[in-house]
C-alpha cells in the first residue's frame, strides 16, 4: 500500500472569497504532478476526484492502492482514466498489454487488480496523465486511439478562442460510470479556452495544462461567475474546479489542456453558461 498522496478538502465560494494568493494556489493548484518511476495522487473531496502522473524510465510501474482508499486494491471500488503524452508506452491490466501512443487514452473499469505503466524507450518515455473517480458498475476496459476521438471545432480567431476539443472518454465512446476525460488545443493566434465560461453544479472538473512553452504562462479563471479569481499556471500543471466555479483560461502562448469530469451526470452539454460582460 502505498502512501504516495495528499488530500485536499473541499471549500465553500464564502471562504474562497477570503482567499489570498498563496491560499487559492495551495488549494487548487496541483504543481509536481509527473515523477520519474514514481505515482503521487492528489485527492480530493470534489466527487473524490484523483489526479495523477507518472513516467515510467527506469522500470515498469505498478499502480498501488492508497491508504486512504482502504481497499486491497486501487480499482476495487473506482474507475481510471489515461491520456499519454509523452512517447511511446504500454499499460498492462491483468495480463493484458495496451500500446498507448502519444495522445491516446484508456479507460480501466473497476475490479482489475493488476496494472503496471512502462515506457518502450526510456530516452523518449511515455508520461501518464491518470484520472480516478468512484465507481458502482465494472465496465469493459477500452482504449481509445486518435481515431476513436470525437472532434468538434470550437470559437473563432475574432474573439480568440478557436480550439479543436477531442473527446476521448465521454459515454459516446464507452462506457462509464461518472469519470469523463478530453482534450483541447488552442489555436496559434488564439488565446482562450472555454469562453463563455460556464458552471456545471452537477459536476467539478480538473484542468491539466500542458504543451506550455518554458517561458509562458496560462492564466486560469476560477469562482463565481461574480466573484472571479484567477491563477497563473505553467507546463504540466493542474487546477481542481469546484462546481460552482467557472473554469476557463487565457494563454501567453498556444497550448493544449486535459479536461477530467466527475459527478452526477453524464451529460457533456449540461452547463450553465455565464455572459461575458456580466463576469465579474
Amino acid at each position: 500500500m502505498s502512501n504516495n498522496y495528499q488530500v485536499r478538502y473541499a471549500s465553500g465560494p464564502e471562504a474562497v472569497k477570503k482567499y489570498d494568493t498563496d491560499e487559492l494556489r495551495n488549494e487548487f493548484l496541483i504543481q509536481d504532478l509527473f515523477k520519474e518511476d514514481e505515482i503521487f495522487w492528489v485527492y480530493t473531496h470534489y466527487d473524490r476526484f484523483m489526479v495523477a502522473g507518472v513516467i515510467p524510465v527506469k522500470e515498469s510501474v505498478s499502480l498501488e492502492t492508497i491508504h486512504v482508499l482502504k481497499s486491497t486494491y486501487f480499482l476495487e471500488r473506482r474507475e481510471l482514466g489515461l491520456i499519454n503524452i509523452g512517447g511511446p508506452g504500454v499499460v498492462s491490466v491483468d495480463g493484458t498489454s495496451y500500446d498507448i501512443d502519444n495522445k491516446e487514452a484508456l479507460y480501466l473499469g473497476q475490479g482489475n487488480k493488476e496494472v503496471t505503466f512502462s515506457s518502450k524507450s526510456s530516452d523518449n518515455p511515455a508520461m501518464f496523465y491518470l484520472n480516478s473517480t468512484p465507481a458502482h458498475k465494472a465496465f469493459p476496459n477500452k482504449k481509445i486511439g486518435k481515431e476513436d476521438v470525437e472532434t468538434i471545432e470550437l470559437g473563432a480567431p475574432e474573439t480568440a478562442n478557436a480550439r479543436t476539443l477531442r473527446k476521448y472518454i465521454v459515454n459516446s465512446v464507452v462506457d462509464v460510470c461518472q469519470l469523463q476525460m478530453g482534450m483541447t488545443t488552442i489555436k496559434t493566434g488564439s488565446s482562450w479556452n472555454t469562453m463563455p465560461a460556464h458552471v456545471h453544479d452537477r459536476r467539478m472538473e480538473v484542468y491539466f495544462y500542458f504543451e506550455v512553452p518554458e517561458d509562458q504562462a496560462v492564466c486560469h479563471f476560477m469562482g463565481e461567475p461574480t466573484e472571479t479569481r484567477h491563477i497563473w499556471m505553467g507546463n504540466n500543471e493542474a487546477v481542481i474546479s469546484p462546481p460552482w466555479s467557472i473554469h476557463s483560461g487565457s494563454g501567453t502562448s498556444s497550448y493544449s489542456f486535459i479536461w477530467g469530469m466527475a459527478g452526477e451526470n453524464l451529460d457533456y452539454g449540461d452547463m450553465d453558461v455565464c455572459k461575458i460582460n456580466e463576469l465579474k
